[in-house]
């Protein structure tokens, strides 16, 4: 990948020093992202981003370099933070920095503290479009920057929780600019959601353990798509997997997927290993605590660090002790023990690398053409929730398919005819 020289920027990274490392890891990414770079290459030429000014709260993983080098390339003035404390990676963040000249506000490892400043930072920049991961942004925003309401053209959003938010503050009335749900195009959920949550929390899990997940009973809190694809890979594994759910629709179809299905108060005493994947706050609490095994292991692939109630826990644990990286044991009175990984954040970024370059290949490519759709469309759009549009879903999928190598059917003129036709019977 070719880089340009980057003047001096304002900026917050770890260590400059990590660009090179940085960018070797880029370029590995990008084998496996050939539909951003098409993408990438039209915006080159086209410039749609031309005097836009967009702020990226995003997860600074190599995948989201790409995103950001695509950005930039169609003539973007962007500004990169991360969404996530632990999900930096920093020599990512020092090679946008030096080899690209994007301006990064992201450290692995950052305070709550450093963390909302990053977002006050990136608000200061004025956006035009935001691309959020959560809704931290925008929620900061439409709380504390209402003067800055009539620069926005728009957002788009690829999470679940973010989702969530935007439909809150549009039933509230506080939403004044549409927001593309990216999470719920086709070639998001049904990949990223599943494939790339499903592998990378395992992965996170391993890596921070070592432990072997085969005849470990594993509750799978939340039957989403994130939560689908982790007990689909847990279960592969050889864990014995239990799905908690509060829908019941979401708990008959585990049922027919072939998981137990009960409620986490029955689980809790039953499991080695406990997953939380449902965006809400204290799916595991105090009562779930004071049943576990001795010694089980809690974690969070959701979005942010609430689905755990580590403040209960750690009020009643006696001793908190770092056993491993990213590995928190809280001893309790009872003389029992929890393992917490990754502080309750998202153990797939907090141990591991994140979702696999494949899957976010097509994830970011709808976030890229989402900004290009809101910008072609600038004040067209009622502020409100708007899905990718099918047509565009499609072509990512076509694309995402040829760099595969794999080719499809196309219908014949009489198969066309024939499903237009209300005529035709058996």
């Amino acid at each position: 990948m070719t880089a340009t020289a980057a003047p001096q920027l304002k900026h917050e990274v770890k260590d400059l020093a990590l660009a090179p490392l940085g960018n070797q890891r880029i370029e590995w990414a990008g084998r496996e992202m050939p539909v951003l770079k098409q993408i990438r290459d039209r915006f080159a030429k086209e410039k749609p981003f031309e005097g836009i000014r967009i702020v990226a709260c995003c997860h600074v993983t190599t995948e989201t370099a790409h995103l950001a080098i695509a950005l930039k390339a169609g003539g973007a003035d962007s500004i990169l933070i991360a969404s996530n404390p632990l999900s930096t990676q920093d020599d990512v963040a020092a090679c946008l920095v030096a080899d690209y000249g994007i301006p990064v506000f992201a450290i692995k490892g950052e305070d709550s503290e450093t963390y909302n400043r990053h977002v006050q930072i990136a608000l200061d920049h004025r956006p035009n479009i935001i691309i959020d991961d959560g809704s931290d942004v925008v929620a900061t925003l439409v709380k504390e920057r209402k003067e800055q309401l009539s620069d926005i053209i728009g957002t788009t959003e690829e999470t679940t929780t973010g989702i969530v938010r935007l439909r809150a503050m549009l039933n509230d009335g506080v939403l004044s600019f549409p927001a593309m749900n990216v999470n719920d195009a086709d070639t998001k959920h049904f990949f990223d959601n599943r494939y790339g949550t499903g592998q990378s929390t395992l992965d996170g899990i391993i890596r921070a353990t070592n432990v072997l997940l085969a005849g470990k009973t594993t509750v799978v809190a939340g039957y989403g798509w994130c939560g689908k694809g982790t007990a689909m890979r847990a279960r592969g594994l050889g864990a014995n997997v239990i799905v908690t759910e509060i829908d019941p629709i979401k708990a008959i179809e585990a049922v027919m997927d072939g998981f137990r299905v009960m409620p986490m108060a029955e689980a809790a005493p039953l499991a080695d290993l406990f997953i939380t994947v449902t965006g809400n706050k204290h799916v595991i609490r105090p009562e779930h605590f004071e049943v576990m095994k001795d010694g089980a292991i809690v974690c969070n692939s959701g979005h942010f660090d609430i689905e755990i109630d580590l403040k209960s826990l750690g009020a009643k644990a006696s001793e908190v002790k770092d056993v491993r990286p990213f590995t928190q044991q809280y001893k309790l009175p009872s003389g029992k023990s929890v393992v917490v990984l990754g502080e309750g954040r998202l153990i797939n970024l907090a141990a591991a690398e994140g979702h696999p370059s494949a899957v976010m290949d097509m994830s970011f490519a709808n976030q890229a053409l989402g900004c290009e759709y809101l910008v072609k469309n600038t004040g067209k759009l009622e502020p409100g929730l708007y899905s990718i549009p099918a047509e565009v879903d499609k072509d990512i999928a076509r694309l995402k398919l040829q760099a595969m190598g794999i080719q499809i059917d196309t219908l014949t003129a009489e198969q066309v005819e024939y499903i237009n036709s209300w005529t035709s019977g058996t």
